[in-house]
Formats: C-alpha cells, structure tokens, sequence
C-alpha cells in the first residue's frame, strides 16, 4: 500500500520508467531511476524469504527462481538459477557500443556537460540500465526458460506479487499441476485456482519449512 505506484510524483511512474519517456528526457529519467530505484536498493540486504530459497535450493529441492524484482538480493542470498525477467540493475550498457558498466557507475556519474545523463568514457554513448523499462519486451530466451522451469514444476509457489504485470503474470497458465501455491498480503487469485492460498509475508511464511 506504501510502495511507489501509490506515490505522487510528476508523471506516474509507468510513465516515468517506459522507454519513451527514457528516449525523451534521459535526464528525468535517471534523476527519479536513481532516487525512486538506485538508492532505494542500496544497502538493501536479503529477508527470510531469500534466505530460505536459497537453502531450498541448495538442498535439491527448489529447481528455479523467476523474479520481476531487478536487485539482485536472490543471487546475493545464495541462490544460483534465478531467471531476471526485468533484468537486474547490476548490469548496465552503452547503446553505442555496447561496454559494460556497474551499479556504482550510473549511481554516481553523470555526463561531462553537467548533466544527469551516464555517458560512456569510450565511445560517448549514452548508458542504458539493463532493466525491462515500460514498451520494452520481454527477453525471448529467458521467457522460454521460465516457461520449461514453470511447465515441468511438481510445485509452483507464487509470492509476494499483485500477479498484474503482463507478459509475467501470463505464466502461471503454463503450470499444469495441482500444487499451486500463492503467498500474499492479499489475496491476488481472484479466480481461486491456487491449491493453496496463504495470506502473510512470504518470509515469515516461508520460514516456517523445514529443509
């Protein structure tokens, strides 16, 4: 309810993080992406729910992690096969040529004309985060790879997602089996085909199981 599409800021932010208005005003973009996103993230650190799909999976018992979530606190807890599938704020590249440049990089650095805007020491490009903004589609192989992971589970656990974002939320249809699990705050199935519907915070919840 306190999160930041309930907030109030000059454009919604749907707007103010889609590639138009990141081809528009850049500036804009990367003063709210840093503000609302960067710094938000940083110092963050993994909760119970990252902690115990880590273990999970290092016990043998969880294949695969599919997240909308971009700031890397799964890879950061433990856990290996996570499939990014709006890409990760970690990894940031020129549009021109391509090099690669880290988080600190477009946290602090602006271009030489004062303004907000990373621009590459190599080529001059301007610097892309390697996030899935708004219009932009989602990547084609890793759609794929968490449609295999989701078709072939024994059990699917949905947690801690309002379950609106398309094309993501579109996957639960490619689960087949009868162990559908959503985790919530609220309920996010109104069309009741979860096998079981806990309502809670996922860490609490999950940190009941026993590994």
């Amino acid at each position: 309810k306190d999160g930041l599409y309930n907030q109030k800021f000059s454009h919604p932010p749907e707007v103010m993080l889609s590639r138009p208005y990141f081809d528009e005003d850049p500036g804009d973009f990367f003063r709210f992406y840093r503000d609302k996103i960067l710094w938000d993230c940083l110092g963050a650190e993994p909760n119970a729910a990252h902690l115990k799909l880590a273990e999970l999976e290092k016990a043998g018992k969880l294949r695969g992690i599919i997240t909308q979530n971009i700031d890397g606190l799964h890879q950061e807890a433990g856990s290996r096969n996570v499939l990014e599938l709006h890409g990760s704020i970690y990894r940031n590249n020129c549009m021109k040529c391509s090099a690669f440049y880290d988080f600190d990089y477009i946290l602090t650095q602006g271009g030489d004309d004062g303004s907000d805007v990373p621009v590459c020491p190599v080529c001059g490009g301007t610097i892309k985060p390697s996030v899935v903004l708004y219009g932009e589609p989602l990547d084609n192989d890793l759609i794929a790879e968490a449609i295999s992971l989701i078709s072939d589970a024994d059990v699917l656990i949905i947690g801690g997602t309002s379950l609106a974002v398309y094309p993501a939320a579109g996957l639960i249809n490619y689960y087949s089996g009868n162990r559908l699990v959503v985790i919530n705050l609220e309920d996010t199935d109104p069309s009741g085909r979860a096998d079981l519907f806990i309502q809670g915070k996922i860490g609490e919840v999950l940190s009941r199981i026993n590994v």
